[in-house]
């Protein structure tokens, strides 16, 4: 076996192994996707701004992704093939470039972002007297997270003409008058931050990972055009 085509298996077998994990990850960003979906299934009828949905469908999103970009790239290694390489280069690329500019948004615009959630999830608080499915999310999320309104409880007073709904507060009580102290919004952002930090871990050592992936798969294709011109 020549220098080149020992160079060659090489590159394949470590390629393969990056993609394995790579899509692995992808599964595991699909499978926390999916577990954060069935907890919020209480609050689906709410708008996808509140923090934990929002997350529950980038994630789904990503993990999908990710998991399709892995099997391409595993695929494009066992097969050697230049085209399969070339397009998993320009996909998983692209998928880097994303990532990273989604990354500086939420970091740059966070408050602006924040602002407009805020302001959605109070417009759609317009509807809880008339949509049973927002009025059931709405009390399940204020009972679960023991929190009342989006920014303040006051947020319900042009709702439900200067009351509140039962749900601000503990059980047992015929009017609720003073209610939870601690809006939802923020409550529901702490919980998603409390419990998504191992993800933001696993996320970037899956960056990492994709890094690798663009590397050997770049060499993987020189590799595979400069043996198929020895061999010409």
């Amino acid at each position: 076996m020549s220098a080149s085509r020992r160079c060659l298996c090489c590159v394949k077998y470590l390629m393969f192994v990056f993609n394995l994990i790579f899509w692995l990850g992808g599964c595991g960003l699909f499978g926390v996707g999916v577990w954060l979906s069935f907890t919020q299934s209480e609050f689906s009828s709410l708008p996808l701004s509140f923090p934990s949905l929002s997350a529950a469908n980038l994630l789904l999103v990503a993990g999908g992704v990710t998991m399709v970009t892995g099997f391409l790239g595993c695929l494009g290694a066992l097969k050697e093939q230049r085209c399969l390489l070339m397009t998993f280069f320009v996909i998983l690329l692209l998928l880097v470039l994303t990532e990273v500019t989604l990354t500086l948004v939420l970091h740059i615009f966070h408050k602006e972002l924040d602002t407009k959630a805020q302001d959605e999830l109070k417009e759609g608080m317009k509807d809880y007297l008339t949509d049973e499915g927002l009025k059931k999310s709405w009390d399940n999320v204020q009972k679960m997270f023991k929190c009342c309104g989006v920014t303040n409880k006051t947020d319900w007073y042009l709702v439900i003409n200067g009351t509140l709904p039962f749900s601000c507060c503990s059980g047992g009580m015929d009017q609720c008058v003073e209610g939870w102290i601690e809006p939802c919004y923020q409550k529901a952002r702490q919980w998603l931050l409390d419990n998504i930090l191992s993800v933001l871990v696993f996320g970037v050592c899956l960056g990492i990972v994709q890094i690798l992936a663009l590397i050997f798969s770049l060499l993987m294709y020189c590799q595979i055009l400069r043996a198929e011109k020895y061999l010409d």
